[in-house]
């Protein structure tokens, strides 16, 4: 193509290597460096005057030197009276911080979006966001490409029997990305879900007058009207009806009814989860029995200590209850879930001794796809594999993600889980030659044809709705 250069950053070569061979062209001449203070140094080394100037540089182990660099090319370009800077970037850097997660954090997503502005960018081409509305970050235009279409089509050629199986969320972040991949390939699509329990409170030492709301019986809620009561108010000056009022036995005939008729409740299957392991619902941890714990199947030999059966005061109880009842919600600032349960260290949290697991969909016998938009820590994506295989009866595994970062040891984890069958990522983020050698299950899938093409279209004045809608 006539009126292009396309520069590689440092982060992804042999991507940029890949989306030239398909354009029919090379990467054009830089410099890239370090001083010996560890400062980058960029040096472009071809004319880039009036011409369509594209940076691929992705994310890396190195994500800072990787931003810099970036940021410096594109200042550079800038200065060389380039046509127009498009950065190319299949992996964005900090797109799990899109939000605030406390309320002295940053939004670095935005931060990013803004320097990138400031250095000179006209466009930016990126794939799979963590958070589809960080577009609006940017004061100039994105184009949020998907490798869901390649995922579809590998999924297609290669899965025996890919027909029967189900698309699988590992968190509750990642419904909408499920079920975009399971409407493509018609298929059905379950989750996996944990809940965070909250410390439990003595009820032993509850008086007769204290009032929980969360404890009130299921017979008389409060936005139900009852004879006696005011409308659908609850009245605490009234007498509440007896459990033999024609109001009551009605209620209860009511919920016996429902209780059982709803046939979905076959698909939900629930295990329990101690310190991120999946394990037998008969488990006692040495723990519990230690620190006093009341879990099922505790021996309580320490019952007969002295500050184990103190009774707490009730005015002091009192004040533990309300301090329990304003602590922030589990989720950050109480907005929606998607941000934090859709990150891996918020499924690995180390802070819940014990959570409840939950599988709702049929998986018995099928394959499974567990989808999320990357693979980073491997606690979440072992712990979903093992409960569609041991709870679901799954009969295989495959842990589907577009951005594979592994950081730590999170590879060869995952090689190691029997749970597990294949991991398939693309190659947005550059994975090291000896983690795919010594690797049997990861598999990669190539989208430099959608880069390479989107940058074609772009650089033609072409349309490039039709990359959001690929026919397979």
């Amino acid at each position: 193509m006539r009126g292009v250069q396309i520069f590689s950053g440092n982060s992804h070569p042999a991507l940029t290597e890949t989306i030239c061979e398909r354009l029919g062209t090379s990467p054009a001449q830089a410099d890239l460096g370090k001083f010996a203070n560890g400062e980058t140094s960029v040096n472009i080394g071809v004319s880039i005057r009036n011409q369509d100037v594209y940076i691929v540089q992705s994310g890396s182990s190195k994500i800072n030197d990787s931003v810099m660099e970036l940021l410096i090319m594109i200042s550079a370009c800038k200065g060389g009276s380039a046509k127009s800077i498009t950065a190319v970037m299949p992996y964005f850097p900090y797109s799990r911080q899109s939000k605030k997660k406390s309320h002295r954090g940053a939004i670095t997503a935005r931060m990013l979006a803004n320097l990138l502005s400031i250095a000179g960018v006209d466009h930016v081409i990126t794939m799979d966001l963590h958070a589809s509305q960080m577009q609006g970050f940017f004061g100039k235009p994105v184009d949020n490409l998907f490798a869901e279409p390649f995922i579809a089509r590998w999924i297609r050629m290669n899965v025996a029997g890919w027909k029967d199986a189900v698309v699988v969320s590992k968190n509750a972040g990642g419904t909408k990305r499920v079920t975009s991949l399971a409407d493509t390939l018609k298929l059905n699509f379950g989750i996996v879900t944990t809940d965070r329990r909250r410390p439990k409170v003595p009820v032993n030492t509850m008086s007769d007058s204290t009032v929980f709301f969360d404890a009130v019986d299921d017979d008389f809620p409060s936005t139900r009207s009852y004879p006696g009561g005011n409308g659908n108010i609850w009245d605490p000056s009234r007498p509440a009806p007896s459990r033999d009022s024609p109001a009551a036995r009605r209620l209860s005939e009511l919920e016996a009814a429902h209780e059982y008729t709803d046939v979905r409740i076959q698909d939900v299957i629930t295990g329990r989860l101690v310190q991120g392991q999946l394990v037998d619902d008969d488990y006692h941890a040495e723990s519990d029995s230690q620190s006093g714990g009341t879990t099922p199947g505790a021996s309580g030999s320490t019952s007969g200590h002295a500050e184990n059966t103190e009774v707490v005061p009730e005015t002091m109880f009192n004040s533990m209850i309300s301090n329990a009842s304003s602590l922030p919600p589990d989720h950050a600032l109480g907005g929606s879930f998607d941000a934090v349960e859709s990150d891996d260290e918020a499924s690995d949290a180390g802070h819940y001794h014990e959570r409840t697991i939950t599988l709702v969909g049929e998986v018995r016998d099928r394959p499974v796809f567990i989808v999320d938009d990357m693979i980073d820590k491997s606690g979440s994506w072992i712990v979903a594999a093992e409960t569609v295989v041991k709870r679901g009866g799954a009969r295989k595994v495959y842990c589907i993600a577009t951005h594979g970062l592994f950081g730590a040891d999170s590879l060869d984890q995952m090689e190691a889980c029997p749970s597990i069958d294949h991991i398939v990522v693309t190659n947005t983020f550059p994975i090291d030659s000896s983690m795919l050698k010594r690797s049997k299950k990861l598999i990669v899938i190539d989208v430099s044809t959608l880069l390479a093409e989107s940058i074609r279209r772009h650089h033609y004045g072409e349309s490039v709705s039709a990359l959001f809608h690929l026919n397979d």
